[in-house]
């Protein structure tokens, strides 16, 4: 009888015998099919295109040979021109072992603008299927010779004309294509495939035929609408919507660099919805064990073109870089007269502590280009390791960015800034034809944070390293001059000129950046007029730490008298700079019933004061009043709900004993007053406060930044107690009147 455990085993163990030989044969399989491919390519360079492209190879498994690689390149410039013979002579050298061999097949991409984005067995299959012996790239414009357009066949659906920056072929057909005539080093390749091609006897000898549907490459000039980037949890892709394929060679030829670069910060695996972003870790170092001895040097460019708001906070914030100082050489650049007491501040207290500085003032009229040019020599003068371009609008508010950004490793990156809740940032994701900014489909996710990684873009601004590699090669050398453009705009052309790749991160928070644009200098205090502009930095000098606590459900409330209610609302910096600001404008009301500022000129309950409209402050309260006192007010208020708030009467009140010490009992003509206290009492003066007549109970212990919030016209009748000695200072509002 048989067992029927005993089956079950032998029956298990051969389906795994069976399993584990499928596939082992399906490995060995796989490594056939890659090494039936031989790929080649051309680089004289080893460059951050060129190990995009080897990284994009060994995702699919492809083994690249790189030809040229340290030699000098003597195929003229064809970024610009014709060119590129270079490369069917090196080619021609590597295929004479092959060229009798006509099994063999040999696939050749160019590739500092190429990705692969296939394995060996699809581009194999598709070549097969394609029935040529020698198969080229197409595209929708003859180059570099339009008048040879009608000497083509006729191709009913896709593309018409040759692109020699991909071709596949067998190897005895490719050699004889390549040595058919010379060609100079200079000459180029394209013209000289084309003249193969258009030669029936020898398109027919060795079959030659265009891939004019993208089956394998597929050339983005002309054709980059056809094509859409297609997200998946575990390897993007590309899809050819013309022809409902997904190509397995890319070339960014011509114009659309650009286009490739986007592309190539999601395909080949760069980054998928899953892993986030996968070429995030490539090439990365770590500092972590290296010594502060042995740590990279690094000039630091600071750059102050224009008065910039909130440079105090900046240049704390260069002071906090986690990063020692002995290894930092500072140049700073201030061509803005308004900032030199800072500036003169900072280099006085805390240059010492850097290896180096070398100042250029505004009395130096060095323009910005040719400073941001000093910079970069001052760099190759020290021989840095790196250099650190920050603007002043740049805010670092991460204290390890320097350090992240080394350890990212890549020639050019930016830490992505964003201009708080605007979608303004320091760098491009897309041009515009004419080379100005453009929106890409991922930029809003990049500005906002829900898209994390590194991404190769077009354009950067206000903060920036460069490996000192680049600085020190003169075909990279980065240069702030192109023409008549804005040195930003020069410095980015240059570099996408040159093939130089420019990184921008969000993998964490960096800083911010500042809004410059609209910054008035005319006043004492610039800074306290920004919170329409600059509504962060606003925030973290002028509001109080402290106010948020007054809108937590969690928290008790302070109520020195029935229905009157204590918060902190702003700084004593704030407080300080308003009475500045007052004083400064020193037009103060004469506490008499005749008022001019007033409809009808006629005063009630008269105070010697200056209103907000009349230094300019008046949008600025009332902005005060509906983001961080109507909150407040809705807590303590239950039931009214008026929004935003309105007030026409918002001014500072002064008191002291030669002019108004004190106000008689009254009603304010408001739905609720609130009373904040800009100076200190026992210390700028004594007495004051106020007094609720109905409850016979007195504030006196004032707060500065603090205020007083109560009803107006009906339960609250008020004086305001005299003061003894000093100036009391206070800002009042009548809310909702």
């Amino acid at each position: 009888m048989n067992h029927p455990i005993r089956i079950s085993v032998v029956t298990f163990v051969i389906a795994l015998y069976l399993f584990i030989l499928g596939v082992s044969n399906g490995e060995d399989s796989q490594q056939k099919i890659s090494s039936d491919l031989t790929i080649l390519t051309v680089a004289t360079e080893d460059n951050e295109a060129l190990q995009r492209y080897l990284r994009s190879a060994k995702v699919y498994g492809l083994t690249v040979k790189v030809l040229g690689l340290g030699d000098k390149w003597s195929g003229g410039d064809v970024r610009i021109g014709p060119g590129g013979g270079q490369k069917i002579n090196l080619v021609k050298k590597e295929l004479e072992e092959y060229k009798n061999d006509a099994k063999k097949i040999i696939l050749f991409t160019d590739c500092y603008d190429v990705l692969l984005l296939g394995p060996a067995e699809k581009i194999l299959g598709q070549f097969k299927m394609s029935n040529s012996r020698v198969l080229f790239g197409a595209e929708s414009f003859c180059w570099p010779d339009e008048n040879l357009a009608d000497s083509y066949p006729e191709v009913h659906r896709g593309k018409r004309y040759l692109n020699s920056g991909g071709y596949i072929g067998y190897a005895n057909d490719l050699y004889s294509v390549v040595t058919n005539e010379p060609i100079e080093d200079a000459g180029d390749d394209q013209r000289y495939f084309t003249k193969i091609y258009l030669n029936e006897d020898l398109r027919n000898e060795h079959k030659i035929k265009l891939d004019s549907k993208s089956t394998i490459f597929h050339n983005l000039n002309g054709a980059t609408s056809e094509v859409e980037l297609q997200m998946s949890e575990e390897s993007p892709y590309l899809l050819n919507t013309a022809f409902n394929n997904q190509p397995l060679v890319l070339h960014g030829n011509g114009p659309t660099k650009t286009v490739l670069n986007s592309f190539g910060n999601y395909l080949a695996n760069a980054a998928n919805s899953k892993d986030g972003c996968v070429a995030c870790w490539d090439r990365m170092i770590s500092l972590t064990d290296v010594k502060p001895e042995n740590l990279p040097t690094v000039v630091l460019g600071i750059f102050i073109e224009k008065p910039i708001p909130f440079l105090e906070e900046f240049f704390e914030k260069i002071v906090r870089l986690e990063y020692p100082k002995d290894k930092i050489t500072l140049f700073l650049h201030n061509a803005a007269p308004y900032h030199n007491d800072v500036v003169n501040n900072f280099v006085t207290k805390h240059s010492p502590a850097y290896a180096g500085i070398k100042t250029i003032l505004p009395t130096d009229n060095t323009k910005e280009w040719h400073a941001r040019n000093l910079a970069v020599d001052m760099c190759i003068q020290k021989t840095c390791d790196y250099f650190f371009s920050i603007d002043g609008e740049a805010h670092i508010d991460n204290p390890y960015t320097l350090k992240l950004l080394i350890e990212q490793n890549r020639g050019i990156l930016a830490p992505i800034l964003v201009r708080p809740y605007k979608a303004w940032s320091n760098f491009w994701a897309a041009l515009s034809s004419e080379g100005f900014y453009a929106r890409s489909n991922d930029y809003m996710d990049i500005v906002k944070g829900e898209r994390r990684g590194l991404w190769n873009v077009p354009f950067i601004s206000a903060a920036y390293i460069i490996n000192g590699t680049l600085i020190r090669n003169e075909a990279t050398k980065p240069s702030y001059i192109n023409n008549l453009l804005d040195a930003d705009m020069a410095f980015c052309t240059n570099n996408r000129d040159r093939g130089v790749f420019m990184f921008v991160t969000n993998r964490v928070d960096f800083g911010h950046l500042i809004n410059s644009d609209n910054f008035e200098t005319t006043h004492i205090n610039n800074e306290l007029y920004q919170l329409f502009d600059n509504r962060w930095d606003w925030e973290l000098r002028y509001l109080h730490p402290n106010w948020s606590q007054g809108i937590d459900p969690n928290t008790t409330l302070l109520e020195p008298c029935t229905d009157v209610y204590w918060f902190p609302l702003v700084t004593e910096r704030y407080c300080k700079e308003k009475v500045e600001e007052a004083e400064n404008f020193g037009q103060w009301s004469d506490g008499s019933n005749y008022d001019p500022r007033l409809d009808g000129g006629y005063e009630n309950v008269p105070t010697v004061d200056i209103h907000m409209n009349q230094i300019g402050f008046e949008a600025q309260w009332l902005e005060i009043l509906r983001l961080y006192v109507e909150p407040l007010q809705s807590r303590v208020y239950v039931g009214y709900h008026h929004y935003p708030p309105f007030a026409s009467m918002n001014f500072i009140v002064r008191y002291k004993p030669d002019e108004q010490r004190e106000l008689k009992p009254h009603h304010d003509t408001s739905t609720y007053t609130i009373n904040i206290a800009l100076n200190k009492v026992n210390e700028d003066f004594t007495g004051g406060g106020c007094r609720f007549t109905r409850y016979n109970c007195s504030v006196t212990d004032t707060k500065v930044g603090w205020l007083i919030m109560h009803p107006g016209k009906l339960t609250h009748q008020h004086e305001g107690l005299r003061v003894h000695t000093g100036t009391r200072y206070i800002m009042v509002s009548f809310i909702d009147p």
